[in-house]
């Protein structure tokens, strides 16, 4: 492969199997990261879901790349640990890490879950969706987009420290901030209670860990699409947008946030065209 802008980096990324989270895996090895490929899915179980982390990591090496699958379920405690320590020990210490993985249907192989739940009331028809949602299945989205990222950052700093500079990305929706403020005089639409609220929550991690981590050259930011992204899990709930964004270009603005001078750039939660258009972005030379 031809020098990249990555060139020495070692990447992880969650929920690499397909959509973003592989457009992103393929990007920075195309940049020149060695990259862990991390997600659940060894085999595909359903159709509407196509992808392994396997074929991600053929399509790397297959393009010259360098790259290592690691099979982990974030909900598994014990998993998150081992598959820092895997990523290290395959390919270096570890200097880019963009958790991407999130809970979206049609949830786990089987639908079967992790933990006896506590069913809520069922609800009747004129009762709003939330009140039926069991705790379980409100606390899983928190599980995968906020406790999970928290520890695979508190893992992988201290040799970003140590190697003198980082990148951390933590991709966000425009879920986060919706519905917004009330009143509400229109509430035809839908809201996601669980993955919006997650989201929300890893924004605020993100300006938070910036805080700490800025003077250690260590940049942390969260990067929302600014348009819907038709990927497979997006895809299983709807199609019908007037306008959406690519997986590619989604991930070539993950390629520059990685780039980007943490003294200038830190702390931010920022669509992924404003990073596309925004020259101004200070990158590392």
């Amino acid at each position: 492969m031809d020098m990249g802008r990555l060139d020495g980096e070692v990447a992880i990324v969650t929920g690499a199997s397909r959509g973003l989270g592989r457009a992103t895996a393929l990007a920075l090895a195309a940049e020149g990261a060695a990259v862990a490929v991390v997600a659940r899915t060894e085999q595909v179980w359903d159709d509407r879901l196509p992808g392994t982390i396997g074929e991600t990591v053929h399509q790397i090496e297959a393009a010259g790349g360098r790259a290592v699958a690691i099979r982990a379920d974030l909900l598994d405690r014990d998993d998150i640990p081992r598959l820092v320590e895997h990523a290290r020990s395959a390919l270096g210490p570890i200097t880019v890490l963009v958790n991407n993985a999130a809970f979206t249907a049609p949830g786990r192989p089987g639908g079967a879950p992790r933990r006896t739940a506590v069913r809520a009331a069922a609800p009747r028809p004129d009762w709003p969706p939330f009140v039926g949602t069991p705790l379980p299945a409100f606390r899983r989205h928190f599980e995968i987009a906020v406790f999970a990222p928290y520890e695979l950052m508190q893992l992988t700093a201290p040799g970003m420290i140590e190697a003198g500079h980082g990148a951390i990305i933590n991709i966000s929706s425009v879920a986060s901030r919706i519905p917004g403020s009330g009143p509400y005089n229109d509430v035809s639409g839908g809201i996601l209670p669980g993955y919006g609220g997650s989201k929300a929550a890893l924004e605020h991690l993100t300006s938070s860990a910036a805080y700490e981590l800025a003077r250690h050259n260590i940049s942390v930011n969260a990067l929302s699409p600014s348009l819907p992204m038709m990927t497979p899990g997006l895809s299983y709930y709807r199609t019908d947008f007037d306008e959406t964004g690519s997986e590619d270009e989604f991930a070539e603005a993950v390629v520059r946030l990685a780039l980007v001078e943490p003294a200038q750039v830190t702390g931010r939660t920022i669509g992924h065209r404003e990073v596309l258009d925004g020259s101004y972005l200070p990158f590392r030379s």
